[in-house]
């Protein structure tokens, strides 16, 4: 799947770059659209495509050497987690370690594209129920086959199957009939259609940044026709039609599944309306996107002939495995101690650094051969390997051969874990996977076992005293999922005692993975609780003050206060006392009482949580208040102060837009200029070229316009 879509994302990467390069600034935009509807569909069906072998790049005989070195039983590149420990039996290797974090990755990898297509396919369909909903539920005009539905506010008119959604009130007779021709050509022509298939590639390409230029290329050619359409109407004078598109277009778009007005395309729809029509002779440009399928196809698609003979000597490799088939190769050693470090390569490949390392203990051999050529086994559930060679002094070197036990693989096979492809049954053979692993775990409730739980399970050393003591903690149903970086984080019983003990006696195991994993400690969840009574303690004093002042009844008002306030402090999560998400961002972000009393000695001494880990991210620190404390700016509210500096706004620049003339600046309207790029040089330009406006919000919306 990954790598179907990732082909699918390159085809229509190199699509729009050869769009942009050839054929953007052409004026042939019905046939841009046939193209870039055509270009969306093949990034999804050539894929899947074979061609003939002798066109293919991709020849037989390379690809079958590779199938049949990956086939051949001597060729195992396995993950070994004994090269660090004592004793097998306990494995615990960096390279099983890679192995198995590789493909946690993928597998995660593949759950965020899911999940990311789930979401895109949910905003999709809330979309379509919005608008259908819209459409049937409002004021319609029925104009023949078009239904004029009255809408109200600020947006602008769009389109959406014979549907225009538009506020008749907002605009004046010329106006309103021409936004009326524009959006009964869209429908004419079905382009809610190219807005719908795009709309699903990105449900399926959300990732894909070039997926999003696409679809914007697309709607910016359906206005470009659309213009086109419009002024070759005798009717329609082009110079009015273009002040109409000024007064229509507005920032407040709708949604996406329509056609609409938008001021980010506007620059370019008068430029093109304007722009000399395309010469017939420049059509020879579009004959290239042809050349370019077929390079694609015949660089990355597989042979029709070549992926026969592959899952025909697929088939013939499992049945060589189920024979038993052996692995065989070299092996070279080295003792230590009682220990015998011993590194393994395939026949064929002299590279060290692709070769596999283990470590075993010398009582797990018998009768070494020192000084003489011999053999030796080592003997295990999963199968033997038969070594042939001699030590001289403290290194030998010498062949292997591997062969699995037949009684072994059935057993796995018979409990769901299927051994039977590739080096599988190798890798349960150096971690030392016995029956009696699979039975434990069997008899704990862990019946949905595959290879890729089992082999972490036993490089970590998760055995049956281990899970019962994190069941015996308060997780009886945890899962083999949260059981890996439960033991890869060394969470124990007496870690999860005392987060327990701290207050969250209701913790989830994905919480407790996050805490571990931040380094938060009972003392920890202390000092945070401390923080936030302290903070609460002076909202209560405070509020106390207050309600004095406004009751004479101080004490029955104070009463309730407190019992809200605990009340409070209750519901603020599941767990009973603190926002343990506040409480992981707050360790992450190292956010103590310094950071929040240098705040309160500014006047900020009612802060959030949310607030709080929103300034320490960004970096707001007391002087960075301060500053603008001293420039008039006194009674700033935390969401403003975080917003003045994700826009990196300084009393500096506040200056700037006050010696242009803007006195009574809000902080709004400077957030608002700066995030537009309304800059004081801007200003000045414009001012430049006789636009002389008193308000800096005409100075946005003018920015806004004009685009970049």
């Amino acid at each position: 799947m990954i790598p179907y879509i990732l082909y699918a994302s390159l085809i229509l990467t190199a699509c729009l770059i050869f769009y942009k390069l050839l054929l953007q600034q052409e004026t042939f935009f019905r046939l841009n659209r046939f193209v870039l509807l055509a270009c969306m569909m093949l990034a999804f069906v050539l894929p899947v495509l074979h061609v003939p072998q002798q066109m293919s790049f991709r020849k037989a005989p390379a690809e079958l050497k590779i199938t049949q070195t990956e086939s051949n039983s001597s060729q195992f590149n396995i993950p070994d987690p004994s090269s660090t420990l004592t004793r097998p039996r306990t494995t615990s290797v960096a390279d099983t370690q890679s192995y198995i974090n590789m493909q946690q990755v993928i597998h995660w990898l593949i759950y965020l594209y899911w999940f990311g297509v789930a979401i895109f396919a949910l905003n999709f369909l809330m979309q379509a129920i919005v608008l259908l909903y819209k459409a049937y539920s409002r004021p319609v005009i029925i104009d023949g086959k078009f239904r004029i539905v009255e809408i109200a506010g600020d947006k602008a008119p769009c389109s959406f199957g014979n549907n225009i959604f538009i506020n008749p009130e907002k605009y004046d007779w010329d106006t309103y009939n021409q936004v009326l021709l524009h959006e009964k050509i869209h429908i004419d022509q079905k382009h809610t259609l190219d807005l719908l298939l795009a709309e699903i590639v990105l449900i399926f390409q959300w990732f894909n940044p070039f997926a999003w230029m696409w679809r914007k290329e697309l709607e910016n050619n359906l206005e470009f026709f659309t213009d086109n359409k419009l002024l070759e109407q005798e009717k329609v004078e082009k110079q009015s039609y273009q002040v109409n598109l000024l007064k229509v277009a507005a920032p407040h778009y709708p949604l996406s599944l329509t056609t609409n007005y938008n001021q980010s395309t506007l620059k370019k729809r008068l430029l093109m309306m304007n722009s000399k029509k395309s010469n017939v002779h420049t059509i020879w440009k579009y004959f290239f996107l042809l050349p370019l399928m077929v390079l694609f196809v015949c660089l990355f698609n597989e042979p029709a002939v070549q992926s026969q003979d592959i899952v025909k000597q697929k088939k013939e490799v499992n049945v060589q495995a189920n024979k038993g088939m052996a692995a065989e190769g070299k092996w070279f050693a080295t003792i230590k101690g009682d220990q015998v470090k011993m590194e393994f390569r395939r026949n064929d490949e002299e590279n060290e650094h692709n070769s596999n390392n283990s470590t075993f203990t010398l009582i797990d051999f018998k009768d070494l051969p020192r000084g003489k050529e011999g053999t030796f086994n080592l003997t295990r559930e999963a199968g033997n390997i038969a070594f042939t060679g001699r030590f001289d002094g403290d290194m030998g070197m010498g062949t292997y051969k591997f062969t699995p036990d037949q009684a072994y693989n059935d057993f796995m096979q018979k409990e769901g874990i299927d051994i039977s492809k590739g080096d599988d049954a190798m890798v349960f053979y150096f971690i030392n996977v016995k029956r009696s692993y699979v039975q434990m775990l069997k008899q704990q409730g862990y019946a949905d076992l595959d290879k890729d739980k089992v082999i972490p399970m036993v490089a970590l050393d998760i055995n049956e005293s281990y899970i019962k003591s994190i069941k015996d903690a308060g997780f009886k149903n945890i899962g083999i999922n949260n059981l890996i970086p439960f033991k890869a984080l060394n969470i124990d019983k007496a870690y999860i005692d005392e987060i327990k003990s701290a207050g969250y006696t209701n913790v989830s195991a994905d919480k407790v993975i996050s805490m571990k994993s931040q380094g938060i400690s009972g003392k920890d969840i202390a000092e945070y609780r401390a923080s936030v009574d302290s903070r609460k303690s002076d909202d209560l004093k405070n509020k106390a003050e207050n309600d004095e002042k406004r009751s004479n009844d101080y004490n029955k008002e104070k009463q309730q206060s407190e019992d809200k306030a605990k009340q409070d402090d209750k519901n603020m999560n599941m767990n009973g006392n603190i926002d343990d998400d506040d409480l992981i961002a707050f360790k992450a972000l190292k956010i103590d009482d310094n950071f929040v009393n240098s705040f309160k000695a500014v006047g900020y001494s009612h802060i959030s949580n949310e607030d709080l880990i929103a300034m320490k991210s960004l970096g707001v620190t007391a002087n960075y208040v301060k500053s603008f404390t001293s420039a008039g700016y006194t009674n700033l509210k935390t969401d403003e102060i975080v917003s003045l500096k994700a826009q990196s706004i300084s009393p500096s620049l506040i200056k700037e837009y006050k010696d242009l003339g803007f006195k009574n600046l809000s902080i709004d309207d400077v957030i608002g200029a700066k995030a537009t790029g309304t800059s004081p040089s801007f200003i000045k330009a414009m001012r430049d070229k006789g636009h002389n406006m008193q308000s800096l919000e005409k100075y946005i919306a003018l920015r806004t316009v004009l685009g970049e």
